[in-house]
């Protein structure tokens, strides 16, 4: 068999077409794009505004199994769905979020698909692309400054330095700014307090940026942020600093969702990027709703494991935004099975099924997880080229013990195509109207048992632990009138416990959370469990050192 190209080869050989040939396709006019180039756009406020009155479309989640080294292909799989929808005379789009410059210089490396299921221009998404989280990194951090020159000035909202919760970010991972002073170097430099940096993907401005379902409720949003308290306990808000409306003109511009497509010039939005282990894993509400009013079907992703994501797609972005979803496709790979039935990676191009078996654990728990939520499920096995079919065949035996369809799908080798299968079912199971959405947990559940139940429902968890400073903040929101938000658990995506290297199904761990952070503009609370960091390091060989600019120019090394 002759050896595939790899995906940058495949992406540079792409025969794009001119992005307003695919925004025609979607009955877009030039007037309704704001191009960046030949092949992207935003979608301008003027064609946003004159979709409100059109039917929506139905919304399909993928997710995954928990990530391993060995890969899922849950942007891969979402792109091929996606492409395959249209090659059965569905008129389908995808909806997806922009990836970090974090992972692709650090150990993930680009997020724009694989193989032949990819969105283009794969180099321009994976760096910069539109200046999207630029605006973002921007608007957040104008806060800190104007927060830090109230405090050197008069203050006269009695901010109190040692209770500013707000911190800078920056779109990069950077361990030595997790904890800095700032302020050093005497008067003229402000006030020295402690503080730190988080990941862009982490600031609530991502959060909000992704929630709000206009510039108007983005604005408000903004202002509802609490910053950190005065001297006598009260809240200080982005409101109180008047800043909220300059935070709000940074984001204009990049409020409006990206346009571009795949290899086989059907309709892709990109649009937020917040991680699914330290923020809520969906892209943006305005992306997704402007698809579902374009499209009859379209096909979204929610970071990492469906214990992650896909809890935080249903809990957070669907209640907030009154989504309901049709049906979700649950990804899964041999290799990442085999590495949960305990295969080292060097190993795993070796068919073992006694592993595949043991790990297929990890299947079984999404899969029963998944049932919570009452949508329609479909595992679709990722193939890759060392697969055989005896494993193929010991993944469909345990679906077919827990009563769920389990299709395996080429589409990273050939496109759309090796998709149909898939595309069929998750097309007989939307149109059979089945779904019966519903949420993990109500409204009304005090913050703390959400929490519990989340991790003894989702994770296999015992209960959750914590001290009494942890166990008093959460009293506390709920005292300030906050208990009726949802949960945004941050948390090690590579396990259902907080131990990263314990993977498959554990159970009757207990879940240590850490701290809890208030993001009132956002509207949820942050859960932050274990030793998870709300900002990367780099691993020992960062990505970084392959990426390069060879003598044609071309951007070499992001995959």
């Amino acid at each position: 068999m002759p050896t595939q190209p790899s995906d940058l080869e495949i992406a540079r050989a792409a025969r794009k077409l001119p992005i307003a040939a695919v925004a025609h396709g979607l009955g877009i006019e030039p007037s309704g794009l704001v191009p960046y180039g030949h092949d992207k756009a935003k979608i301008h406020y003027r064609c946003l505004d004159q979709l409100d009155s059109r039917d929506d479309g139905h919304l399909i989640l993928v997710t995954a199994i928990s990530p391993t080294p060995a890969g899922e292909g849950k942007t891969t799989t979402t792109v091929g769905l996606g492409d395959a929808l249209c090659k059965i005379g569905r008129k389908a789009m995808i909806c997806l979020r922009e990836p970090s410059l974090g992972p692709c210089f650090g150990m993930k490396g680009g997020a724009a698909g694989g193989g032949y299921a990819q969105v283009v221009p794969m180099t321009d998404i994976n760096l910069h692309f539109t200046g999207d989280f630029h605006a973002i990194g921007a608007a957040h951090n104008l806060c800190s400054a104007v927060i830090d020159n109230h405090v050197h000035w008069d203050n006269t909202l009695d901010i109190d330095p040692r209770r500013v919760t707000w911190r800078r970010v920056m779109d990069m991972n950077d361990r030595a700014l997790r904890e800095i002073t700032s302020g050093l170097g005497g008067p003229g430099n402000g006030v020295p307090r402690q503080t730190g940096f988080d990941i862009t993907v982490a600031s609530e401005i991502m959060a909000i940026f992704c929630l709000a379902t206009n510039l108007e409720d983005l604005r408000d949003r903004i202002g509802r942020i609490v910053i950190g308290e005065t001297r006598d306990r009260r809240p200080v808000t982005v409101e109180h600093l008047q800043v909220a409306g300059a935070m709000t003109a940074l984001l204009r511009d990049a409020f409006q969702p990206n346009l571009v497509q795949t290899l086989e010039n059907n309709p892709a939005l990109m649009h937020g990027g917040p991680f699914a282990n330290i923020a809520h894993g969906c892209n943006s509400v305005i992306a997704t709703r402007t698809a579902l009013k374009l499209a009859d079907y379209v096909v979204t992703e929610a970071g990492f494991g469906a214990d992650l994501g896909a809890e935080k797609f249903f809990d957070i972005k669907c209640r907030k935004a009154g989504l309901r979803p049709a049906a979700v496709v649950l990804v899964a790979t041999t290799r990442a099975l085999k590495m949960h039935g305990g295969v080292s990676r060097d190993d795993l191009e070796r068919e073992n099924c006694a592993a595949l078996r043991k790990g297929c654990a990890n299947l079984g728990r999404h899969i029963r997880n998944l049932g919570h939520f009452g949508v329609p499920l479909i595992v679709a096995i990722n193939r890759f080229t060392t697969d055989t079919p005896a494993e193929h065949q010991v993944i469909q035996s345990c679906c077919e013990e827990l009563g769920v369809d389990c299709v395996v799908a080429d589409h990273w080798r050939n496109g759309g195509a090796g998709a149909r299968e898939l595309a069929g079912r998750v097309v007989e199971r939307v149109d059979s109207r089945t779904a019966q959405f519903r949420t993990l947990y109500d409204d009304d559940m005090k913050l703390w048992d959400k929490t519990r139940h989340i991790a003894r429902s989702l994770y296999g968890a015992e209960d959750i632990i914590a001290d009494k400073k942890v166990r008093a903040q959460f009293a506390a929101l709920e005292a300030a009138g906050y208990g009726r938000f949802p949960v945004c658990m941050a948390k090690t995506q590579y396990s259902f416990s907080t131990d990263p290297l314990l993977l498959g199904a554990p159970s009757g761990h207990d879940v240590p959370i850490r701290e809890v952070r208030l993001a009132a503009g956002a509207e949820f609370v942050v859960v932050i469990c274990g030793d998870i960091m709300t900002m990367p390091g780099l691993p020992r060989r960062p990505s970084s050192e392959t990426i390069r600019v060879d003598a044609d120019r071309e951007i070499e090394g992001l995959f």
